[in-house]
């Protein structure tokens, strides 16, 4: 039997959480996936100054809150589109507890969302550069304003040297994409970016000049091109700008975006 896609889809439940699942749920139907999805709050979030006892009850209360509200979300999601979703709550330490989580699932592909300001509600914590250190995979962010449709083809972008075709999901991803790819590239990044990518579809080139407003002009044109999804080379972003990280680039283009390795 083919081994399905394991997707781990990892939210603190808030309300973007339906779509960040939703999005994982068309991952799925595209890649031919299984989800996990795990829900992680931090236990300070829940208990603060109290006694033991009512410690405990404050955060039985709040599980089976948290529960109930999962199971209606999956329920509607899981019937609605025919797949199954396991799921796992947990309160502790963030960083610890997702760890733990990626170690138990071995997750082929982790789907986290963002709002317009922060990334999995809790940017503070950098859970982000966590699960990037932590998760040598390919991650998923997905944005709360545009939701990856898995019934009709994908409009798909590249950014910078992007060999995205060497593992066996993203090229599936690709191959459910239309007839031509859009690449957006950072000055000399031009040529690295068409040696790398062994896609036999139409490539149409954007060549931008480095510097700091580089992602808000790539962000534009991902807008104006109507790009569903991008794919980023995670390790090579020092070509974009010296002084962009991930969570900046993440932040600033408003599109579900693929980091790979």
């Amino acid at each position: 039997m083919k081994q399905k896609c394991k997707i781990l889809v990892l939210s603190d439940l808030d309300a973007s959480t339906a779509k960040i699942i939703k999005n994982g749920v068309n991952l799925a139907k595209i890649v031919d996936g299984e989800i996990n999805f795990f829900c992680v709050k931090k236990a300070t979030d829940i208990v603060e100054k109290e006694s033991q006892l009512s410690a405990m009850r404050t955060i039985n209360e709040k599980f089976l809150e948290v529960d109930n509200s999962i199971k209606k979300i999956i329920k509607e999601q899981s019937k609605s589109e025919g797949i199954k979703i396991d799921y796992k709550i947990s309160f502790g330490n963030l960083k610890n507890e997702i760890s733990n989580q990626i170690s138990e699932i071995n997750p082929d592909i982790i789907v986290l969302g963002k709002s317009k300001s922060k990334v999995l509600s809790f940017i503070g914590d950098n859970i982000i550069d966590h699960i990037l250190k932590e998760y040598s995979g390919t991650v998923m962010v997905v944005s709360e304003n545009n939701l990856l449709e898995a019934n009709s083809k994908i409009s798909l972008g590249l950014l910078n040297d992007v060999n995205s075709f060497s593992n066996k999901y993203a090229e599936t991803i690709v191959s459910y994409s239309d007839s031509k790819l859009t690449s957006f590239c950072i000055n000399d990044s031009k040529l690295e970016s068409r040696k790398n990518n062994n896609s036999s579809k139409k490539i149409v080139e954007f060549v931008f000049e480095k510097g700091d407003n580089a992602l808000k002009n790539i962000s534009n044109y991902l807008s104006k091109s109507n790009i569903n999804l991008l794919f980023i080379n995670r390790d090579k972003q020092e070509l974009i700008s010296v002084k962009s990280d991930i969570k900046s680039i993440i932040k600033t283009l408003d599109c579900p975006l693929i980091l790979t390795t």
